[in-house]
């Protein structure tokens, strides 16, 4: 590799802080500046990495700062917008999901990018779960036969504490919905595994928070592959998360990928196929204090889309396979049953 890729981060919360982690410690890869409104947030960041550059005004760090990728960690309904400002000043998009709150807006973002000559990526660290490499590779080898159902459960806690925090979270303008932040790793997996989604069925209901997205809902579903299914999912767990699950029945076996995070096979029974005996499951999640998000596997992703840019190669989600899960969130909630 004959240079480093220059980074800037715009959005130091949560997942903003885990970037920049990884992003500073992954020797391929250079921390050039940072963007957040709150100022403490981000003279806190220059104390621990002196040499980057920080900014208050997103336009002009985009102006003024030497990068070649931005990490755009904003609220969600942020993203398309700052990921179009990015690609017309001939920047690389790594955004968090979900990639925007609509197919639009993601229509939108990837065209930009075409236009500007700059390349969209979206952030799916759960695919690179060991449980989830261990089955995506039984799946593209045809061990499991034809694949008949699927089932996904998201059962997690989110505290009213957590609404709370911060003012974009539980509303429908700047969050979508729980499909967009808890669930849309699951779905991701899921398009990418059985194809575009091309029906669904949905009861959702808000029973236990004061917010204006839903918090418990269930969806039939069905695959352009022929794939039936079932979505379950919840915020609203007594105390903690309890577990997020993927379970696949197919002709010549059985998988179930658990945990509270896809972090575990619970059950494996595929012909002539057995679990490999000596893997160890280390995949830990995103651990904020008050409550744990998906996989912590943002060092695989990004290591890996260094080295995808560099050698102009495919790997991680680019923009036109991310816009799939997000078709797959309105089709979900386009389905509720009124």
């Amino acid at each position: 590799m004959k240079a480093k890729l220059k980074f800037a981060v715009v959005g130091c919360g949560h997942i903003g802080k885990r970037h920049i982690k990884v992003i500073s410690e992954d020797s391929n890869a250079e921390l050039i500046a940072v963007c957040d409104i709150n100022e403490n947030i981000t003279s806190q960041l220059k104390n621990k990495y002196p040499d980057i550059e920080i900014f208050d005004d997103y336009a002009h760090m985009l102006k003024m700062s030497d990068f070649d990728i931005i990490s755009v960690c904003t609220p969600h309904g942020l993203h398309s917008e700052m990921s179009i400002r990015a690609a017309r000043a001939g920047k690389h998009i790594l955004v968090e999901k979900p990639m925007a709150l609509d197919s639009s807006e993601s229509l939108k973002m990837i065209s930009e990018a075409k236009n500007n000559g700059v390349r969209l990526f979206v952030v799916k660290q759960n695919r690179y779960n060991k449980p989830i490499m261990l089955t995506s590779k039984a799946l593209s080898e045809k061990r499991l036969g034809k694949v008949f159902m699927v089932q996904c459960n998201v059962m997690w806690n989110r505290h009213n504490e957590y609404y709370a925090q911060s003012s974009w979270r539980g509303k429908k303008e700047t969050e979508g919905g729980v499909l967009h932040t808890q669930v849309s790793h699951f779905l991701d997996l899921l398009v990418w595994w059985f194809g575009e989604l091309k029906q669904a069925k949905t009861i959702a209901e808000t029973l236990n928070h004061q917010i204006e997205i839903e918090d418990c809902g269930v969806s039939a579903l069905k695959f352009d592959t022929g794939v039936i299914g079932s979505l379950f999912w919840t915020t609203c767990v007594y105390n903690y998360n309890y577990e997020g699950s993927i379970t696949i029945i197919g002709e010549k076996g059985t998988i179930k990928i658990g945990g509270k995070y896809l972090n575990e096979i619970e059950f494996w029974d595929v012909q002539s196929y057995p679990l490999p005996t000596d893997i160890e499951f280390e995949d830990t999640p995103n651990n904020y204090g008050s409550y744990q998000g998906s996989s912590s596997n943002h060092d695989k992703l990004i290591n890996e889309l260094i080295h995808q840019v560099i050698q102009d190669r495919k790997g991680v989600v680019e923009g036109e396979e991310g816009l799939l899960s997000i078709k797959a969130i309105e089709k979900i909630y386009n389905g509720i049953d009124e």
